[in-house]
C-alpha cells in the first residue's frame, strides 16, 4: 500500500469512501437543487480492473512491470490487488517472455531501450486477453512478430496481440501507429449479455461491473421514456446506443469520431439484428450542428473536458425533450449543465467506477423546461 499513490483514498474504509464521493458529487452539482439522487452504485473494492497499464523498466534480465515515480525509481505492481486473478496471472508469463527474447525496457533518463509499456485487457466473461506492446521504434517489430506464437503458447487465453509505436520522449502512454500481430484483432467484452467488440485502441470502461450498472440505468430511463428517436453522441463502441435499441422501437443513431470504434459498434448491431440502429463516424459537433432536426432524446458521453460551449448552446436551443449525460468529471458536467438553462436535471446517480480515488462517474437525466 502507498507504493504507486494512485489509490489516494485507500486508507479510508470503503463504505466511508462512498459517502465522501456521493457528498463531493452533490456539492459539485449543488446549484441544481431539482435533482433526485439515486443511491450510489458501489464497486468491488478489489479485483475490479479489466485493464492493466504497466510501465516496463529495469533490464531485460529482470524486467519490472509497474510504474516509475518522479525520481525515476521503478516500482513493481504485479501483486496489486486491483487486478483479478485471471489478469494478474498473465504478468509472470509475459515477464518470462521478455527475458527469453531479450526485449530491453526503455530507460526514461538515458532514452535508451525499446520496450515502454504493456497494456493488458481482459474480458471477465470469457477470460480472454488482449496485449498491447508499446515500443519506442520499429526496432523490435520483427523480433516480436516472430515471438508471437511462443507468447500465445504460454498464455492460451491471449487472443489479441498488437504493437503500438510511441516514439516521443514524453509521458504519453501510446502513439498513433498500431500493428496487430494476431489473426484476431478484437477482444469481445461482454456487458449485460451484449458483445462489445474492442479493437486495441478502443475505449472501454476499466470497471466492467460498474459499467454494466451505468448502462442498465440509462436503459431503464430510456425504456420508461420511449423516445421515437435517440442520438448517442461520443458513443465509442456503442454501449449506450445498443442498450437503448433493445428497449425502444424508434431510430437510434450513434456518433463517434473513431472509425474503428464505429466498425465495432456496427458489428454488434448486425450480430443482434438491431436494424433500427445506425452508427456514423463523425465528431459529435460536426454531426449535431448540421442536423435540421434533433431527436426526442440525446445521450451524451464526452471525455473529461465535457462537450463545450458550442454544443451546449446548440442543445439548449434544440427541441430535444430529454438529455442523458454521462460524465467522468463532475466539474465539467456542472459547467455544461449551467449553459443549458432550458433543461432541468430530474434524476442522477453516482457510479464508483474508480474505487480508492476521488474520481466519479455521474449519470444525469435532464428534461426540457
Amino acid at each position: 500500500m502507498g507504493v504507486c499513490r494512485s489509490c489516494v483514498t485507500l486508507p479510508i474504509a470503503y463504505e466511508q469512501q462512498l459517502i465522501n464521493k456521493q457528498s463531493s458529487v452533490e456539492q459539485a452539482l449543488a446549484q441544481f437543487d431539482s435533482i433526485h439522487w439515486l443511491p450510489i452504485v458501489a464497486s468491488q473494492p478489489q479485483a475490479f480492473r479489466n485493464k492493466a497499464k504497466m510501465v516496463v523498466s529495469g533490464h531485460w534480465q529482470a524486467p519490472i512491470l509497474g510504474i516509475i515515480d518522479r525520481q525515476f525509481q521503478p516500482a513493481d505492481l504485479v501483486n496489486c490487488p486491483l487486478y483479478p486473478e485471471a489478469l494478474a496471472s498473465a504478468f509472470e508469463p509475459i515477464r518470462n517472455w521478455i527475458r527469453e527474447y531479450q526485449l530491453m525496457p526503455y530507460d526514461v533518463q538515458r532514452r535508451t531501450g525499446e520496450l515502454k509499456h504493456l497494456i493488458i485487457s481482459i474480458d471477465e466473461h470469457s477470460a480472454q486477453l488482449m496485449l498491447r506492446i508499446v515500443l519506442r521504434s520499429h526496432t523490435y517489430v520483427e523480433k516480436i512478430t516472430q515471438a508471437t506464437q511462443a507468447l500465445q503458447h504460454s498464455l492460451p487465453r491471449l487472443a489479441v496481440i498488437s504493437i503500438n509505436i510511441q516514439p516521443l520522449p514524453a509521458a504519453i502512454v501510446e502513439g498513433e501507429e498500431e500493428i496487430v500481430l494476431t489473426e484476431t484483432s478484437v477482444l469481445t467484452m461482454w456487458l449485460n449479455d451484449l458483445p462489445l467488440y474492442c479493437q486495441p485502441r478502443s475505449f472501454f470502461q476499466t470497471n466492467t461491473q460498474v459499467a454494466a450498472a451505468l448502462y442498465r440505468q440509462a436503459q431503464t430511463w430510456i425504456k420508461k421514456l420511449q423516445p421515437n428517436t435517440l442520438w448517442d453522441l461520443f458513443c465509442g463502441v456503442g454501449g449506450f446506443a445498443l442498450h437503448a435499441a433493445q428497449v425502444m422501437k424508434g431510430q437510434v443513431t450513434g456518433i463517434e469520431i473513431n472509425a474503428q470504434a464505429i466498425a465495432s459498434a456496427k458489428r454488434t448491431a448486425n450480430l443482434l439484428g438491431l436494424t433500427q440502429l445506425e452508427f456514423r463516424s463523425l465528431s459529435a459537433s460536426d454531426f449535431a450542428l448540421t442536423q435540421a432536426n434533433t431527436p426526442d432524446c440525446i445521450v451524451i458521453n464526452p471525455p473529461r473536458r465535457g462537450i463545450g460551449t458550442e454544443l451546449c448552446q446548440f442543445l439548449n436551443q434544440s427541441k430535444t425533450q430529454w438529455l442523458i449525460y454521462s460524465s467522468c468529471n463532475p466539474q465539467s458536467l456542472a459547467e455544461d449543465m449551467a449553459q443549458m438553462q432550458h433543461y432541468q436535471p430530474i434524476e442522477a446517480q453516482v457510479f464508483d467506477m474508480f474505487p480508492h480515488t476521488h474520481h466519479a462517474e455521474v449519470l444525469v437525466l435532464m428534461r426540457r423546461n
